[in-house]
C-alpha cells in the first residue's frame, strides 16, 4: 500500500506543474462600476416593494448599464484588433490564439 502511495506521489510531483491563468487587462472602469452599483440598488428597491414603477426603474437602469457594457466591449476589442494589425510580425498561432481569447469572451 504504501508503495502504491510513494509512486503516485512522485509522478505527480515530475509532471509539468499547475495550469497558469492567463491575465487579462480588465475592462471595466469606474463609470461600469458606477452602473453595477445603480442596477443592484434598484433590484433591491424592486424586491423590497414590488410595484410598477420599481419594476420600470430597475429596466431603464439595466437597459442603460447593458449599452454601456457593449459599447466599452466593443472599444476594448476595436482596440486589441488595432493592436493585432499594428504588431503583423507575430507567429500565426500566436494571432489565432488571440482570436480565441476574443470569442470566448472576458
Amino acid at each position: 500500500m504504501g508503495n502504491i502511495k510513494e509512486n503516485i506521489k512522485t509522478s505527480a510531483t515530475g509532471g509539468p506543474g499547475p495550469y497558469e491563468l492567463k491575465h487579462h487587462k480588465p475592462r471595466l472602469d469606474e463609470e461600469c462600476s458606477l452602473f453595477l452599483y445603480q442596477t443592484k440598488q434598484a433590484e433591491i428597491q424592486w424586491v423590497q416593494k414590488p410595484n410598477q414603477s420599481n419594476v420600470d426603474n430597475l429596466n431603464n437602469v439595466s437597459r442603460k448599464a447593458n449599452r454601456h457594457f457593449r459599447a466599452q466591449k466593443k472599444e476594448c476589442l476595436r482596440a486589441k484588433i488595432d493592436e493585432l494589425e499594428t504588431n503583423s510580425t507575430i507567429k500565426l498561432s500566436d494571432l489565432y490564439s488571440r482570436i480565441n481569447d476574443f470569442k470566448k469572451g472576458h
